[in-house]
């Protein structure tokens, strides 16, 4: 018989989850639970929609990265028509994508993560939150806030708002920038550039005291999946997926999207509406793999940006191997790709592309069949669309990020609750330690489950007869 302990709700992160540890007679940890508890059913309600449809329908899963949903069904409707679209739509795409990736980022660090690297894990959780850190530190916080806003104005520019765009579609995009817009932002990017390295410089200093956290909150090895280049460097909205082991052998390689099935299969489990990808050669549960910043950062050989590529070699050194298999590092990848998009943003409000008319490519159903894949914050994407002659959907299957490191996040609990549980109370050095293991990856549980009112997370610890012996809601 076993105990085990519930955690429900978690917080801090996007959605709403509930965790159960299951600890033996002895009172050790023996396994751990993960469970999202959401569901919501995009991939049914959206069967006889028109593809057209379907980057303003799918936006509406998460208010947080709507513009992953847009661009990844976007691409996937350029399939479907046959077209390759003008290079100054790539472009404006990759520019929302950037700015996408830096609001995101900005987010997870600053508004989420940040309370527990900076004010401790073991303070007044009344305070260990953003207005906390606003209250401890106002300079730091307030550049967090700006980053964050950069990054969303940057998708404003764009579509026009800054959630739920109706802007990139089928073929191209509806907008270009004017160079008047663009002069703003070049004006902008020092600030933004200066948050970030300050940013960088300051985890560090958290870096070098958490040894314990590093070694504790998802350290293990596991595969890593992303896009990369032809050449094999970072991509985000583009190129061809790879996997690399935690050894850094290259498995699959320039595999294209429309054959994702043959690198990742999708299990489900009783306890969770989260689908558990795993990478198919291995089967379940040992395929487990992980996406997101940290995987980009592994599967590349570098950034293809100065200085991104710096803090790239610093990471790889500081971790001691190429790979980086400690999920802890997920806040340093996230600066590193905030630089590089930075860099890139730099580079592209420069580009005489981004003013040009040509901004579409026209055309009926030529496929019944596409997948549109784009790297959103939290990792690769895909949207799967079968469509009938008239271009109504027959068959939708999305693959979320935060899906694809599903097994990874149960895998974390469970180290972390071995390492940091006492007895058979829920402490709140525990309780706060395990949602802090969870908020590395950043998950996005409105993405991936497909309740209104809810609390955010909770935590049972169930014994072994059965029987819930401490539960802690959030």
């Amino acid at each position: 018989m076993t105990q085990t302990i519930v955690i429900d709700p978690v917080t801090r992160i996007e959605g709403h989850a509930k965790i159960s540890i299951y600890l033996d007679n002895d009172g050790s940890v023996r396994d751990a639970q993960f469970h999202v508890t959401e569901f919501r059913g995009f991939e049914r309600f959206c069967i006889g929609r028109p593809f057209w449809e379907m980057p303003a329908i799918t936006a509406r899963i998460c208010g947080i990265c709507p513009i992953s949903h847009i661009l990844a069904s976007a691409k996937a409707g350029d399939a479907l028509l046959a077209v390759e679209i003008p290079p100054a739509a790539d472009k404006l795409r990759r520019l929302m994508n950037l700015g996408q990736i830096i609001q995101s980022h900005a987010l997870s660090f600053f508004h989420l993560s940040g309370p527990d690297l900076f004010l401790g894990y073991e303070s007044d959780p009344a305070k260990r939150n953003i207005f906390g850190l606003i209250a401890a530190e106002p300079d730091f916080a307030r550049g967090g806030i700006r980053l964050r806003q950069f990054g969303q104005e940057i998708i404003e520019a764009l579509g026009g708002r800054k959630i739920h765009p109706a802007w990139a579609v089928p073929g191209g995009v509806r907008s270009g920038m004017s160079e008047e817009v663009r002069a703003a932002f070049r004006q902008r990017l020092p600030e933004a550039m200066e948050v970030t390295r300050k940013a960088m410089a300051r985890f560090k200093t958290v870096l070098d005291t958490s040894d314990e956290e590093v070694a504790s909150y998802g350290f293990f090895p596991s595969l890593f999946a992303g896009l990369v280049t032809p050449e094999g460097n970072w991509e985000h909205h583009g190129g061809k997926l790879r996997v690399r082991n935690a050894e850094g052998q290259i498995l699959a390689d320039q595999v294209k999207a429309d054959d994702y099935q043959q690198l990742f299969g999708e299990a489900s489990e009783a306890w969770s509406y989260l689908k558990f990808p795993y990478y198919q050669p291995l089967g379940y549960p040992d395929g487990i793999y992980r996406v997101g910043p940290l995987a980009r950062l592994n599967v590349c050989d570098q950034v293809g940006t100065p200085l991104a590529d710096a803090e790239l070699t610093e990471m790889r050194q500081r971790a001691g191997h190429r790979m980086v298999t400690a999920s802890f590092y997920y806040h340093y990848a996230r600066l590193i790709e905030i630089l590089g998009a930075l860099e890139l943003v730099t580079q592209l409000l420069d580009d005489a592309d981004l003013s040009s008319s040509v901004l579409r490519a026209d055309a009926g159903v030529n496929h019944l069949e596409a997948v549109g894949c784009s790297e959103a914050p939290r990792g690769s994407l895909f949207h799967h669309y079968q469509v009938d002659k008239n271009g109504l959907i027959t068959y939708l299957n999305l693959i979320i990020a935060t899906g694809q490191n599903n097994l990874a996040m149960n895998q974390t609990v469970a180290q972390i609750a071995r390492r940091y549980l006492r007895g058979d109370r829920l402490e709140e050095g525990l309780l706060n330690r395990v949602e802090a293991g969870i908020r590395a990856y950043d998950p996005c549980l409105s993405c991936s489950t497909h309740a209104v009112g809810q609390a955010a997370f909770a935590i049972s610890l169930i014994g072994p007869d059965g029987r819930v012996v401490d539960h802690a809601v959030r």
